[in-house]
């Protein structure tokens, strides 16, 4: 009696139900249905919203789109370099009203080479096709350049810089150093590339920034080799302007680097 009682008080167990595991085309059976309704769902959206773009007005549409590109053209147009007297640098479009002409016995300046003077005007056949050519001559490094008439504005390659550029540029030299607080590395690349700009009111900040004083620590052996580069290059194009010699121009630089 009692054991009946224990075996009516005792829960049943159910047998756990094992599955048999999926074949590969049951799982991809499962995966590609879909139901009715989740299909007519996403075609009626896709069709509201051709509807709503076809009863949009094409001025309207195109007024948005100019709405978007304004904020994209003014991040353009702030990273334009300039130099530390709000002075941009000249911008080379290759407009064709914004061509300079060149001709024979010109002073001209080039980005990484300076002030050369233009030799000649000549055309050479380069596979086939005539291509006219400026050819440059720099003295002092003892270097012919050859410049297409077409790439002329787009290397960089323009003329002296008025008396009022070149003014701009000798106050930069009496102004006060603005030596940022940053590796020597990157000071120099930075220097390297107002160098290479070929704007003399740059050039002119990389002389103000590296020169030292009698009262100030000697420059390292780098600052010196950019130094010297900055200052010949200004040296160069300030003769050419003045109509003076090189050596002249850089002892007034000096001067008036020591009289700051």
């Amino acid at each position: 009696m009692e054991s009946k009682t224990l075996t009516s008080i005792r829960p049943q167990t159910r047998p756990a139900r094992v599955q048999a595991p999926r074949s590969s085309s049951d799982r991809s059976e499962a995966v590609g249905k879909k139901t009715p309704g989740h299909v007519e769902t996403a075609s009626g959206s896709a069709h509201a919203v051709r509807e709503a773009i076809s009863k949009t007005p094409a001025r309207d549409v195109k007024a948005s789109i100019e709405g978007a590109a304004k904020p994209v053209t003014a991040v353009l147009k702030a990273r334009v370099p300039a130099n530390e007297s709000g002075r941009k640098t000249p911008e080379r479009s290759g407009g064709a009203a914004e061509r300079e002409s060149f001709s024979e016995g010109d002073f001209v300046v080039y980005p990484t080479h300076g002030v050369g003077r233009v030799v000649a005007i000549e055309t050479q056949q380069i596979a086939g096709i005539s291509l006219p050519l400026i050819v440059i001559t720099f003295d002092k490094d003892r270097m012919t350049l050859r410049v297409p008439v077409a790439k002329a504005h787009n290397s960089g390659l323009r003329k002296l810089s008025s008396r009022k550029v070149m003014d701009t540029a000798l106050a930069t030299l009496k102004g006060r150093s603005r030596v940022k607080r940053t590796m020597w590395s990157r000071r120099a690349q930075e220097y390297e590339a107002k160098i290479n700009s070929g704007d003399p009111v740059s050039i002119a900040e990389v002389v103000r920034d590296l020169h030292r004083g009698s009262d100030q620590p000697d420059q390292s052996y780098s600052e010196r080799q950019i130094y010297q580069a900055a200052l010949d290059r200004l040296a160069r194009e300030l003769a050419a302007v003045e109509r003076i010699d090189e050596q002249v121009a850089a002892q007034r630089l000096e001067e008036m680097l020591k009289a700051a």
